[in-house]
């Protein structure tokens, strides 16, 4: 059987994932339940559209569960005091400037399950983020894209600035 791979998470994305879970348990789930039970009460529910709907909600909301529920018990924390500032790792703020465009750029390096690019959060396993892995200032970066190799200049690192819980959790910290 295949070992199921850790999932790297900062305290904040583990949090974020937990909210989630409760309101999806606690809230989605018996507004999906309560749209069920009226569309069944329309009758026919071979051609019940509201029926079908509801359905699908409650198929993606039990999915969703079920998929947090995986990523939290193989949750590993980054230990806040062990990132460093002198090269690039999981956990690490990161100012590039794009060496085509000198444009600057920031970035969040955290593991996959806590990846939003649109809010400059990229995963250690996106073609920028195994790039910069393990960097230092001043190292020039190149990454293969589809569209052509990308050049970065490691402006700095420092580590993120958000808040750290004390509240013990049940991932492993790293």
């Amino acid at each position: 059987m295949e070992e199921k791979k850790e999932v790297i998470i900062t305290q904040e994305g583990y949090k974020k994932l937990e909210k989630e879970l409760d309101y999806l348990t606690n809230v989605k789930r018996k507004e999906v339940a309560k749209r069920i039970k009226q569309a069944i009460e329309f009758g026919d529910l071979s051609e019940n559209s509201e029926y079908e709907d509801a359905k699908n909600e409650q198929a993606f909301v039990e999915g969703r569960i079920g998929q947090i529920k995986e990523l939290l018990s193989r949750a590993s924390f980054i230990d806040d005091k062990k990132i460093p500032t002198d090269s690039v790792a999981i956990g690490s703020k990161i100012n590039l400037r794009d060496m085509q465009t000198n444009e600057k750029l920031s970035y969040l390096l955290v593991g996959f399950a806590e990846a939003d690019p649109a809010n400059h959060k990229i995963s250690n396993e996106s073609p920028v983020g195994r790039a910069i892995l393990g960097k230092k200032p001043k190292d020039i970066v190149e990454v293969q894209t589809p569209e052509g190799t990308l050049k970065y200049r490691v402006i700095s690192i420092s580590k993120n600035s958000h808040k750290s819980s004390k509240k013990k959790n049940k991932a492993k910290k790293r």
